[in-house]
């Protein structure tokens, strides 16, 4: 079976450092895949280069068997990857709504033209239909300044599904979510996820959320794959404990 995400020996260097040395990865259809490693391992260099933000010194990305290596973000935006980021990409003196229809304008392509209206009706329909999927039915008009880390981290990704995805890659979704925030924002995201049949690429630090959400874990470490698998193996695995969960080192 053709692999959703693929890439082969993906390599690139930062002056004297190998962010990225070789990779291959391969990620099939609907699968929800966490990346684990320690800080400099090259996990955002890799979600960089799958997104057309780093363009790699050697190797190919291939989507859906299409070589799209050196595409631009945007581009590749258009056959249906899309990125959500750390620190969540919003209007916080805008509310939801206008958030999400500022996403869908985007979306159409008509966001540069000024004199075209954002609030169509059926543009309308479709904002409030996205918002209700990520559970904000209720607070559509409240601005987004007011909504917590949690809320916001749900938004942003929910203005990445305006983009109508088929890879999604999300850049350490829980970061900076209160503990008693995490898992409830997982929950919303994955059901979303697996719901829709979104291929989910996501980096992230915590370990209870990959160990729970993930259906396979790829372990970075120097800039190459340490170890991949279901997450209950992967960490179990002698290397993986030194590099990455920082037990017996």
């Amino acid at each position: 079976m053709t692999p959703v995400l693929e890439t082969r020996d993906v390599t690139r260097q930062f002056g004297a450092v190998k962010a990225a040395d070789h990779v291959n990865v391969r990620v099939q259809e609907g699968q929800i895949v966490g990346i684990v490693g320690p800080n400099g391992s090259g996990k955002t260099t890799f979600v960089n280069i799958v997104t057309g933000h780093v363009k790699p010194a050697l190797g190919q990305v291939l989507y859906r068997g299409r070589d799209v290596t050196g595409l631009s973000p945007p581009e590749l935006t258009k056959l249906g990857i899309a990125r959500s980021f750390q620190i969540p990409q919003l209007y916080v003196g805008l509310t939801l709504l206008e958030n999400m229809l500022v996403a869908l304008s985007i979306q159409s392509g008509d966001h540069w033209r000024f004199w075209q209206p954002l609030k169509t009706p059926a543009r309308i329909n479709e904002a409030l239909r996205l918002l209700d999927q990520f559970g904000f039915r209720d607070n559509v008009d409240q601005k987004v300044s007011v909504l917590p880390e949690g809320g916001r981290k749900l938004l942003d990704v929910a203005l990445s599904f305006a983009l109508g995805p088929n890879l999604l890659l999300l850049d350490e979704p829980t970061s900076g979510v209160s503990a008693h925030e995490k898992f409830g924002v997982m929950d919303a995201l994955v059901s979303v996820f697996r719901d829709s049949r979104i291929t989910t690429v996501f980096v992230e630090h915590d370990m209870d959320i990959v160990a729970r959400y993930a259906e396979r874990v790829i372990v970075f470490a120097d800039g190459s794959v340490l170890a991949e698998g279901p997450p209950d193996t992967v960490f179990r695995q002698a290397e993986v404990i030194r590099h990455v969960l920082g037990e017996g080192s």
